[in-house]
């Protein structure tokens, strides 16, 4: 039986040739099987005559166009939620970001929730429909209340805002509203975890060429994401701030329905996967069985459950040497008590004996929870985007003409546009040729892309504090306060730039690492714990920002994080985060230097117990 083979500390830095991985054309016979009880290699135990029946790219674009009109729509029509709550319901600053800062929490949780149903009941097409008209739903909603005076609160003249005479919302009108918010956040929920594991579904992952693709539709996702998060973020928000919010949150709403009908019309060339019960229930029957059988000795020849695949063109989980305790639940200790027959097949107690399938699959969820985690940390740089990096926007000359200035919350663009350009490029070009030169079908490995994505978190973070430093200075020289910013705004750009890298490398490193490590039947889960991430950024940087200002103001000085960014210390609170994200990667080399890639075989023939000698 091969050892698992890591990759070790120092090769993690260079571009080391990996090993390919294997198609191999034998008999699914006891032998074979051992072979394959391996965590580094992918073995694929199929027949060399066999056809994928597999769509491919025929259905990817309906799912894509789907995706892209769903992100547009849903973009174009939170972007500017902040706005729309101060200035037609009349909130304070304060509370409107409460609401949209609980929202946000809400809105990434919810895909787990989604992917759980999709995975254990729904399966990814229903759920994605579903999850559909529900965001249409709540879109409509959101629309009503900026069509209907009476569902916001009357507008407020400067006469009446100098007199302190304005009429604030009722309940029942903000009680509509966020009736809409959450619809939209529940529908998004069901989406976002499902569509990329649905579209890899169309694709045969047994052959080389279908992972290449898979790993091109993860790049092209990011790119249209990205490119539909820049429309929303300027032409959508335009029409809301200079047209109508009527017009600007309908156009929206109008394209989820066409979203809706793109993705119907690609019905006839889905592969459909079944959703395989719930996984909680999966996973604690491992716990359970394992701990029963913990008394138990793995003998030489010990037998393991390991009953055929409900579908045969679902690649299974060989039996690995890792985490070797919950090997125990699939242990068959005696065939009279543990394996039970009922109409001539294999029907043992789960809570006693599980498949080797799902012993697998609790140990993809214990091993990627480390570099999971990792991704918490990196990803609070990308949230001082949208707060603090248009603080400095603010305080600079925006002026890119004489008579052309950009708005400080469009500053954010200049990322967008480094990941749509850069994306393509990587993916048609660079790709390629470093594949040529490393002999690895993906170029580099997943945890060597998201490495490189942390280390331009680390740089984005470095730049930044460099470029306020400089920035505060040459403020504080100035004499004059209501003159115009000697520093231009297009200063803020290398780091824009960085954290436009920062997203290429890391984010779509995450994407592709989860749903190349999750099992078959679990790949929503896995899309779902970036947004889990993501969410946890968000709440441990909010955190964070309440300890440094709670802690940095003394002796009568302000804190770093004061109001006004002149007078605070802000760059010393980009180089904390830097810090952070340098123990951060510390860690992410730690625990990638111990991990051991998924194993997939795929069998022709239908195989019940195997036996398993166990190092």
């Amino acid at each position: 039986m091969r050892k698992c083979t890591r990759p070790s500390f120092w090769s993690f830095f260079g571009w080391t040739k990996q090993k390919l991985s294997s198609t191999t054309t034998s008999k699914t016979s006891d032998d074979s099987l051992q072979k394959a009880l391996v965590e580094n290699d992918d073995v694929y135990l199929s027949s060399p005559s066999a056809i994928s029946k597999k769509p491919g790219w025929k259905a990817v674009p309906y799912i894509l166009g789907n995706e892209a009109i769903e992100r547009l729509a849903t973009f174009g029509l939170t972007a500017n939620m902040m706005v729309y709550l101060m200035r037609e319901f009349e909130m304070e600053q304060v509370e409107a970001a409460n609401i949209l800062n609980v929202w946000n929490g809400a809105s990434n949780v919810f895909p787990l929730i989604g992917a759980f149903f999709a995975d254990a009941y729904l399966g990814k097409f229903l759920t994605i429909i579903l999850a559909s008209f529900a965001a249409l739903l709540g879109m409509a909603i959101i629309t009503l209340t900026a069509s209907i005076p009476q569902l916001r609160p009357p507008k407020c003249s400067p006469t009446m805002e100098q007199l302190d005479q304005c009429i604030g919302y009722t309940k029942s009108q903000v009680s509509v509203l966020l009736i809409g918010l959450y619809w939209l956040a529940l529908g998004t929920g069901g989406i976002r975890p499902c569509t990329i594991p649905f579209g890899i579904d169309q694709f045969d992952t047994t052959s080389v060429e279908g992972r290449k693709a898979t790993n091109s539709l993860y790049n092209w996702f990011y790119t249209i994401f990205t490119l539909t998060l820049l429309i929303a973020q300027t032409v959508i928000v335009y029409i809301q701030d200079s047209i109508s919010w009527a017009f600007g949150f309908g156009l929206p709403t109008f394209l989820m329905f066409c979203s809706i009908i793109l993705f119907l019309a690609g019905s006839k060339f889905y592969v459909y996967e079944k959703p395989e019960g719930s996984l909680l229930s999966r996973t604690l029957q491992v716990f359970v069985a394992a701990y029963k059988k913990r008394h138990h000795k793995v003998p030489i020849e010990a037998k393991f459950f390991d009953p055929p695949h409900k579908e045969n063109e679902v690649a299974k989980l060989p039996l690995s040497t890792r985490l070797r305790f919950f090997n125990k639940a699939a242990l068959i200790v005696d065939d009279n008590d543990q394996y039970l027959k009922l109409d001539d097949e294999p029907c043992p107690n789960p809570w006693r004996l599980c498949s080797i399938q799902q012993v697998e699959e609790v140990k993809c969820l214990i091993k990627i929870f480390p570099i999971w985690s990792s991704g918490i940390i990196c990803f609070i740089s990308m949230t001082t985007q949208g707060t603090f990096t248009v603080s400095q926007a603010m305080k600079m000359d925006l002026h890119l003409r004489p008579k052309f200035q950009i708005p400080p919350g469009s500053v954010s663009v200049i990322s967008y546009i480094t990941i749509a350009i850069w994306l393509p490029l990587y993916d048609s070009v660079i790709l390629p040729t470093i594949r040529k030169i490393t002999k690895h079908e993906k170029g580099i490995s997943t945890l060597q892309r998201i490495a490189i994505g942390n280390v331009c978190s680390i740089l984005y973070m470095v730049v930044a504090g460099l470029v306020e430093g400089n920035r505060r200075a040459i403020a504080i020289s100035n004499p004059r306060p209501s003159s115009v910013p000697q520093m231009s705004v297009m200063w803020l750009a290398p780091q824009l730039i960085l954290l436009g890298f920062c997203e290429i490398f890391s984010v779509v490193g995450h994407i592709e690492f989860y749903n190349d490590e999750f099992p078959h039947s679990m790949r929503s889960i896995g899309n779902s714990l970036l947004f889990l991430s993501i969410a946890g950024a968000n709440y441990l940087s909010s955190l964070l920002v309440d300890i440094v200002h709670r802690t940095t103001a003394k002796d009568g000085q302000p804190d770093w994080l004061t109001d006004d960014i002149n007078e605070g210390r802000l760059e010393y609170f980009y180089f904390l985060i830097a810090g952070l994200g340098a123990l951060n990667f510390i860690y992410l080399l730690f625990c990638s230097n111990g991990y051991c890639y998924k194993t997939t075989v795929k069998v022709d023939i239908e195989q019940c117990n195997i036996g398993v000698d166990q190092a």
